[in-house]
């Protein structure tokens, strides 16, 4: 798995209105590293030509120059401007490459307003240096966006990339990446040479890398040669017909180094969306572009567009990119301790019949000891027990209820707990469901009854979420922060904190989000509280569940700060566990992974899940591997 961080400095080129060619926009930029040097170019955007855009920005392409890491930019110009009536609408979009002792910068052209598939086309701009481009050449025929070199020959070929037919037409309704390949650079400036790839484009294309078939999806950066081929950083954007809905995001793929039109690895959904404010509001809102990238050692630099507007970047590791894009690595990245459940329904107790999910864990005496959800055949839910001695290994069952509604408003069911130890007390929060409202609800029981089996002394429960809403996904901290007891509840779709006191006395009157789901990605649609945080040196590690797009349930990661645990100090790009096995993808609801509990034991993270609504698993993964992905060292 990996995680992603922007840069606190962010967005690192902005528009400003002393260059009247970049007075509103500054944005996609391509950056190309010669030594200690980053060049960058960028699609620069000026107000409206009323003559030749009205009431659009006018683009044309910017250089600017860094010797400092990108800590300052100097040299800042316009690069390409229109000079041939095939660009005369505009210059859009670099993607640069320094090739063979030259530098070539390839960018759409636009070759008339209204803008369309007729006038939409790549063209490419070459000099000696990077500030001084001599030499232009109008390339497609056809329509196509986002051309850009290999930097180097593959199998003696010069090889380019390129999106064909982005625009919608009848004969071409959806967008090809496609591989072009020639001895001679030349050959991609040669109407004939493209005449002629055009007319085998099916022969020329990458397989279809889309999702669903309302998607849409455009080259990215120039690849970058790895020690596992040729990585591709693209955007994949999600319900791009529909200009309301839009969800942009960055994805990578894997090409063969030798045939990169052999796709080896991709990632699952995006790592990348738009979430910061220079991402969601500008020109044109909720955008990330990503254009290029740069590797150093293990760490992978992304330089994209936020919002159309502006020009930042993010860094990841790029060996957890590349075992994200390995489904053999992704699956094993956390260990299933068994490919069988441990805890399954049983049909003779009518309470537990139909299905049992999501337990709770606390670690007492040696053992773990688990609450866990079960229903019978009408779907009602009660809490039962189990305890593992050796924390994957059932000991002890209990064939009654151990926990059930007791109130009008838990009618229905008391469902998902979470249990914390606070001092000599456990505390219990789960979900009261009357038939129609879920609400956060608390009880509590000395920890000594608990061991004892006496449940029968459960406290009254507590009503914590007001009776207008619902609330669900309860879970304390077992410290308190700030000095006062903490507590996670969902307000859909976001997880939010509230200080309380316990026992409780009042509810939770107030909201504070501390998370919330990222559009496009594996947990875009809510998510949840899994078990309560537990403390490391390094703050509060937080598992959570998350619904993606396909309405499947995954887990990931979290590390919030020590002080407050309301900070979100790294999150997990990807989901940490996902339904694989069997009854994980069928049962009462299906493909689903859901957790209300994990136990900490020296190194090893013991996660214990509820698998399809139906059955309930462990797995387990190393802390210092998770901290790992959590806070790369990059």
């Amino acid at each position: 798995m990996l995680s992603v961080f922007r840069s606190p400095k962010n967005p690192f080129l902005a528009p400003t209105r002393s260059r009247a060619f970049e007075a509103i926009g500054a944005f996609n930029p391509s950056v190309v590293e010669e030594g200690s040097d980053l060049h960058v170019f960028y699609r620069a955007m000026s107000e409206p030509d009323e003559l030749r855009t009205p009431g659009r920005g006018f683009s044309t392409i910017g250089y600017a120059k860094s010797s400092d890491g990108g800590e300052t930019f100097t040299h800042r110009m316009q690069s390409i401007s229109p000079q041939e009536a095939w660009e005369a609408y505009g210059c859009e979009d670099p993607r640069a490459t320094f090739f063979e002792g030259k530098w070539y910068v390839f960018y759409t052209a636009l070759g008339g307003f209204p803008f369309g598939p007729d006038n939409i086309k790549t063209a490419v701009a070459i000099g000696d240096r990077p500030d001084a481009l001599t030499e232009r050449h109008l390339m497609t025929p056809f329509n196509a966006k986002a051309a850009t070199l290999f930097p180097q020959r593959i199998n003696g070929d010069a090889v380019l990339l390129l999106t064909a037919h982005t625009d919608f037409t009848e004969e071409h309704p959806r967008p090809t990446i496609g591989i072009a390949r020639s001895k001679n650079v030349a050959d991609f400036w040669n109407p004939e040479f493209w005449a002629n790839w055009n007319a085998h484009l099916s022969e020329n294309a990458f397989p279809d890398v889309r999702r669903k078939d309302d998607d849409h999806m455009e080259i990215g950066a120039t690849p970058l040669l790895t020690e596992k081929g040729w990585l591709l950083i693209y955007s994949h954007i999600q319900k791009y017909y529909d200009e309301h809905s839009r969800i942009f995001g960055v994805e990578a793929l894997l090409l063969d180094r030798n045939d990169p039109k052999n796709i080896i690895g991709r990632t699952e959904f995006p790592f990348l969306v738009p979430e910061e404010s220079y991402e969601r509001y500008g020109l044109v809102s909720n955008i990330v572009f990503p254009t290029s990238a740069l590797i150093e050692n293990d760490r992978l630099q992304i330089f994209y567009g936020g919002a159309d507007t502006v020009c930042a970047t993010a860094q990841l590791s790029l060996s957890h990119l590349l075992s994200c894009m390995d489904a053999t690595a992704r699956k094993e990245f956390v260990k299933r301790v068994s490919d069988e459940p441990i805890l399954k329904p049983i049909p003779e107790h009518a309470w537990e019949s139909m299905s049992v999910s999501n337990a709770a864990a606390v670690d007492l005496n040696g053992a773990v000891h688990l609450l866990y959800r079960a229903a019978d055949g009408d779907n009602n839910s009660t809490l039962g027990y189990a305890r593992l001695d050796d924390a994957v290994t059932v000991s002890e069952r209990i064939d009654q209820p151990v926990y059930g509604p007791r109130a009008d408003f838990e009618s229905h069911g008391t469902e998902d707990p979470r249990l914390t130890i606070v001092d000599d007390t456990i505390y219990l929060a789960y979900t009261s469901f009357d038939g129609s409202r879920a609400r956060g609800t608390m009880s509590w029981i000395p920890t000594e009854k608990f061991l004892a089996h006496k449940f029968d002394a459960w406290a009254e429960p507590f009503l914590l979420t007001p009776d207008h809403i619902n609330d669900k996904d309860l879970c304390l901290l077992p410290e308190p922060v700030e000095g006062k007891p903490l507590i996670f509840h969902r307000l859909d779709p976001n997880i939010c904190a509230e200080h309380i006191s316990l026992p409780p006395t009042e509810g939770i009157m107030s909201g504070t989000q501390i998370m919330g789901p990222r559009p496009g990605m594996w947990d875009s649609e809510k998510i949840g509280a899994a078990g309560p945080p537990i403390r490391i040196p390094e703050g509060w590690l937080f598992i959570y569940h998350g619904v993606g797009p396909d309405h499947g349930y995954r887990l990931g990661a979290a590390l919030l700060d020590a002080e407050t645990a309301t900070v979100v100090l790294s999150r997990t790009s990807e989901a940490i566990l996902s339904p694989e096995l069997p009854w994980e993808k069928e049962g009462v609801v299906n493909n689903v992974i859901f957790s209300c509990g994990a136990i900490l034991r020296d190194d090893t993270l013991y996660i214990y899940y509820g698998g399809a609504d139906t059955a309930i698993g462990v797995a387990t993964i190393s802390k210092s591997t998770l901290l790992e992905r959590l806070l790369p060292k990059i």
